[in-house]
């Protein structure tokens, strides 16, 4: 319980979270009940910006979520084309951050990183499938010691505007590892090696750097899920 409720704060949103204290007092100072709202929208920066500990599961040829959200759509896709991975479709599971979900971002396997890459756009809905071609977008290539390839891609959404990765080209990185954070409401794209299906359903919830979303050792057929 003492661990729950005293998250880690991801180092990105101090910054942020001071802005709004001092906006919070100000707003007390001319109007209490505006003062109020601020310190609610306050709390509610710290709790946006929190980054707890996950259990990764470690067997080699796992892929771990990279977010904590909700699978909004599995389907076959290019990669980008500025992390050169081909233009062939690999299957892509696309995994959708709200504002109150964790917004830190983990690698999903046990990788290289060959290339990164930044490339400016729009900010519609990040739940659309459109996002992944029009909004801006920070592309990673993986590659794995077998030399199989995985996409990564963080998009921002209809709110959030910055993009923020750690990696660097050459970087050998773990499945589970903090890598980035987007705010305040987007979208993480996977690109599985080809032939790999996914070991979620559309509308499963994920945490990152915890659930299984693939098994790159696996020959078991994508699965289907029903709300119950």
């Amino acid at each position: 319980m003492f661990e729950t409720v005293l998250t880690p704060i991801h180092r990105k949103g101090w910054p942020l979270i001071a802005a709004f204290a001092a906006a919070t007092v100000l707003l007390w100072w001319l109007w209490t009940p505006l003062g109020l709202l601020g310190v609610v929208l306050t709390a509610w920066c710290v709790y946006f910006f929190r980054d707890p500990d996950r259990v990764t599961p470690t067997r080699p040829g796992l892929v771990i979520s990279p977010a904590d959200g909700v699978v909004q759509m599995i389907q076959p896709a290019s990669p980008p084309p500025e992390i050169n991975m081909g233009g062939r479709p690999l299957m892509r599971i696309s995994i959708f951050m709200n504002v109150f979900n964790v917004h830190v971002n983990r690698i999903p396997v046990d990788a290289e990183v060959v290339t990164l890459a930044h490339r400016p756009g729009k900010f519609v809905n990040a739940s659309l499938d459109k996002a992944s071609e029009e909004n801006e977008r920070q592309s990673v290539h993986l590659r794995l010691a077998d030399g199989r390839d995985v996409g990564l891609v963080q998009i921002a959404g209809l709110v959030a505007r910055r993009i923020h990765c750690d990696l660097t080209a050459g970087k050998r990185v773990r499945a589970g590892e903090r890598f980035g954070i987007i705010r305040f409401g987007s979208r993480v794209d996977v690109y599985l090696p080809d032939g790999v299906q996914p070991l979620v359903a559309v509308g499963q919830t994920t945490l990152a750097g915890e659930t299984v979303i693939a098994d790159l050792t696996s020959e078991e057929p994508s699965r289907l899920g029903e709300r119950r």
